[in-house]
């Protein structure tokens, strides 16, 4: 029994010190501020979709489609499951607004996938995939945009 429980307290401290949650903000490149640290969304690729920049609100709001999207969800904290720290010393991680001891949240990656502000990278879940596609086929978001000739946009990274 001694000798369990150190391992289990210290497999615990590193399964806690992946997740994070602390008031967040969104940067102009769709990564947030978590605290102190910069995090960028597990699974998925802002595409250039453009800049909006809006005057109602102060300070006004500027950035991409899906930076401004993330903005408007996020109404102060987020809880963040790490995945791996970058070479820049940013963590990539899934995050989740309303997130509770009972309720995991609402995936922020998701939802930008299922709003087209987003695509899934080939190494995201499965279900980001299908969220994708169902985005593609309702024209939501970038899909919904066109480019030269009347097409609907479909490059990915």
């Amino acid at each position: 029994m001694c000798v369990v429980m150190p391992i289990l307290i210290s497999v615990m401290a590193s399964v806690s010190a992946r997740e994070f949650s602390s008031y967040a903000s969104v940067a102009e490149d769709g990564s947030l501020r978590v605290g102190t640290r910069k995090v960028h969304l597990y699974g998925i690729y802002l595409p250039p979709s453009g800049q909006h920049c809006s005057t109602l609100f102060s300070p006004r709001v500027c950035g991409s489609r899906a930076s401004i999207a993330l903005d408007f969800k996020i109404q102060g904290f987020v809880h963040c499951k790490q995945r791996h720290v970058n070479r820049d010393r940013s963590v990539t991680a899934v995050c989740y607004v309303n997130h509770t001891h009972t309720y995991e949240g609402e995936d922020l990656g998701a939802y930008l996938i299922q709003q087209g502000w987003a695509l899934a990278l080939p190494d995201a879940p499965f279900e980001y995939h299908a969220m994708e596609k169902i985005a593609r086929s309702q024209s939501r978001g970038v899909w919904g945009f066109t480019t030269d000739g009347n097409q609907p946009r479909s490059s990915r990274p």
